[in-house]
Order: structure tokens, then sequence, then C-alpha cells
């Protein structure tokens, strides 16, 4: 791809994306699905014009997207908030794989393509899209709701988890000699976790004089550098490098100069963050979609039933009423860039060509169906209002006001 080629294909996929979002949002529809759709009908699989014919094109573009919506998340997720609901956090964050990934890998073997498929299946259907989940929760302003730290504690899990996860199932899949090197692999993905976590926990105050400074260009430029070079550290350990990301962006948050890096980031984390979206748009070929479409309409069936039932599991740890646990089973039902991870692998192992289509309507009709339906969450929270036992959970007029007052506007004061 030419020079001129490039510059074409990414101020297109700017353009594109922000049209359709412009459009979208005079009819109150979330942007996430408008990216995506734009890349689909500017991608190599729709007819008409083309800007991007190969997807790759855009592949740093939106690994830089997807690591500033992890760091931003990092941000957001205080220390305090690990240390003060850790084993609610780590219990709900369990609970909810145990449910999905479990269904996920019964759906595999149900389906019968084979062992190694289910078992990426499972995590395709079991893991949520952190990408998308922030961006949803940005976008509807819900970063500071009592429930959203639930619903991040989850996704953190989750993402540890898939650390781990693939570590394990790229030997597995791909026909490794022993169990031995799987092990090994993920020994050390869990060494490299280890003391990131490490430095979470007591480096926090090195880290805030290292980065501290009063000009705003060499802040940006620091904090940058640190969330990128550190999401390739993790992947080089074979830990997913939006993990890194995370990490960076948790210990940031705590410093001095965290207010002012939440500031910064936001516009750059919304602009990488639609060509992360778009260029998942560019991979849909809708003409497989039609031969995986009952499976895929199955598999988004389970993965509604299962997220409603962690989220009353979480909602009842948490004392939470219909609206907030509405919104934690509606929102963690996205799932997008790690799904997109595993049909990489599975096409590089050789394993079912059915996989991919799957994957990509699957996710496409999650990536759309998610954003649209936790703006209208109170549609949920009604029904369980009136089919829970005992209704609503009694409380006093003041926490109930709380609950169902419209979330701070996002940078608010924490």
């Amino acid at each position: 791809m030419g020079h001129a080629d490039t510059l074409l294909a990414m101020g297109g996929a700017f353009v594109a994306a922000a049209v359709l979002a412009r459009l979208g949002s005079r009819i109150g529809l979330p942007t996430i699905p408008l990216f995506i759709l734009a890349g689909a009908l500017l991608g190599p699989h729709t007819p008409g014009l083309v800007l991007v014919e190969d997807p790759h094109d855009l592949e740093m573009l939106s690994a830089l997207g997807l690591v500033l919506l992890l760091f931003y998340l990092g941000l957001e997720f205080h220390l305090d908030d690990l240390k003060n609901g850790g084993r609610k956090l780590v219990l709900a964050g369990v609970v909810y794989l145990v449910l999905n990934v479990g269904a996920g890998l019964a759906f595999g073997f149900g389906l019968g393509w084979g062992t190694s498929e289910a078992l990426v299946l499972a995590g395709v259907l079991g893991i949520s899209s952190s990408a998308i989940i922030t961006k949803v929760l940005v976008d509807l302003g819900r970063i500071g709701n009592p429930e959203t730290k639930a619903i991040l504690g989850i996704i953190v899990i989750d993402d540890i988890f898939l650390a781990l996860y693939l570590a394990a199932l790229q030997p597995v899949i791909s026909g490794a000699d022993s169990m031995a090197s799987a092990v090994g692999q993920a020994g050390k993905a869990f060494g490299f976790l280890l003391v990131l976590a490490t430095l979470a926990r007591w480096g926090t105050g090195l880290i805030g004089r290292l980065i501290a400074t009063k000009d705003n260009e060499l802040l940006v430029v620091s904090f940058l550098g640190a969330a990128v070079l550190m999401a390739g550290v993790a992947e080089e350990f074979g830990v997913a490098d939006v993990i890194g990301a995370f990490m960076v962006g948790l210990m940031l948050g705590s410093t001095s100069s965290g207010d002012r890096i939440r500031e910064l980031v936001n516009p750059l984390r919304d602009a990488f963050a639609a060509i992360f979206f778009f260029a998942f748009g560019l991979s849909i070929d809708p003409g497989d979609l039609p031969s995986v479409l009952v499976p895929v309409l199955v598999a988004v069936a389970i993965t509604l039933v299962m997220n409603l039932l962690s989220a009353l599991f979480t909602a009842r740890m948490y004392g939470f009423g219909p609206q907030p646990t509405a919104n934690v089973a509606i929102t963690l039902t996205a799932r997008g860039e790690f799904a997109l991870i595993l049909a990489t692998m599975a096409a590089t192992a050789g394993l079912d060509e059915r996989l991919s289509p799957f994957i990509a309507g699957y996710v496409l009709v999650l990536a759309v169906l998610a954003p649209l339906a936790a703006g209208r969450s109170h549609w949920l929270a009604g029904v369980l209002d009136r089919v829970l036992p005992g209704g609503r959970p009694e409380k006093g007029r003041k926490a109930r006001a709380r609950e169902e007052a419209p979330a701070e506007p996002v940078g608010a004061d924490r």
C-alpha cells in the first residue's frame, strides 16, 4: 500500500466513522455499531466503494485504539477499588466466567466441530469485550454509576483469565508436542502479571514522581509511550497487550497527575477507538454469515441468559436494585476484540473453516445489540422489578434517588 493510499485510507476511515456517527446521534443511536457499519460498508467484502482493501492496513491504528481504551479503563479503576472490593469483585468475575465459559464449552461440543474448536468457542462466548464495554460506559456517562465498579471488576477478571487462557490454548490448538509447553507459557504469563501487580501495589509513588511534569505535551508523550511500551512488553510475555495498557493506567490513575492524564487522554481515546471499531467492520464478510446463522442466534441467546444469571448473582452480593442489575446484565453482553483474537488463532491453526464466519456473525450481533440495548436498559429493569421475588429491594428514598439519578458526566470529580 503506497503512502498516498495509506493516507486516503486513514483519512477516509476517520471521516466515514464521523459522518455515520453524526447521523446516528440525531436518532439516538450509539456510535459503536455505526463505526462497525462504516467499516463493513467500505471494506473489501461489500459491493460499491472500497476504501480499504486489506484490514491489516489499519492494524497499527486499530491496536492503538484498543490500547488507549484499556489504558483509560485502568485510569478509572482505582487501586482502592481493587483493595476494598477485592473479594466481591473476584467472586463476581469467577461466577461470570464459570457461567459463560462453561456454557460456551458445552455449546462448542454440542456443535460437533471438534475439541479444539469447542475450546475456542468457550473463550469466544465466555469473555466480554473490554473495548466495547468501556466505550458504552463512556458514551452513556455511567463511569460514576455504583454498578460500574462491579462491571469493570468483572472484565478485569475476564482479561486476566484471558491472558492465561490464550497462553494455554495456543499450543493446544496448534498441536504442541506436550502439556509442559502450555504450562510453561502460562507460568511465564502469570509471572509477568505478578510483576505488574506488584508495581501497581507498591510502585505508584515512584512512578508518579517519574512521570510528573507541568508541561502537558511532555505528559501526553510520557503516558502514551508508557502505555504502548508496556502493551508491547506484555505481548512478548504471552499476555494480552491490553493487560499491559490497563495496568499502566491503573498505576498512573492513582498518581498526582491522574486527573490531568484522564483529561488529556480523552480526545486520543475517542479518535483511535473509532478506528478500532471501523477496522473490525472491515473484517466482516456478509456473504459468509447465512451459513452460520442458526448457531449464531443460539449462541446469542445463550449469552443473554448467562449474562442475566451472572448479573442477578452480582446484584445479590452488592444489593443492587433492578436498574443497576439490568445495566450489568446488558453491558457485559458485548463481545468483540478478544473473540477476533481467538478467530485469528483458529484460522492460523487450520481449525474448522466455519469458525471464522460464526465468530464474525456472533460478535457483530452482540457488538450492535449490546450498545443499543444498554441505552434502553430501563426496559429490562422494569421486567426485573415485576418478576424478582419480593420486587424491588427495600431502600430509603435517598438511596433510591441516588440509584436512579443520572450518572455524573465523564471526567467529573470522583
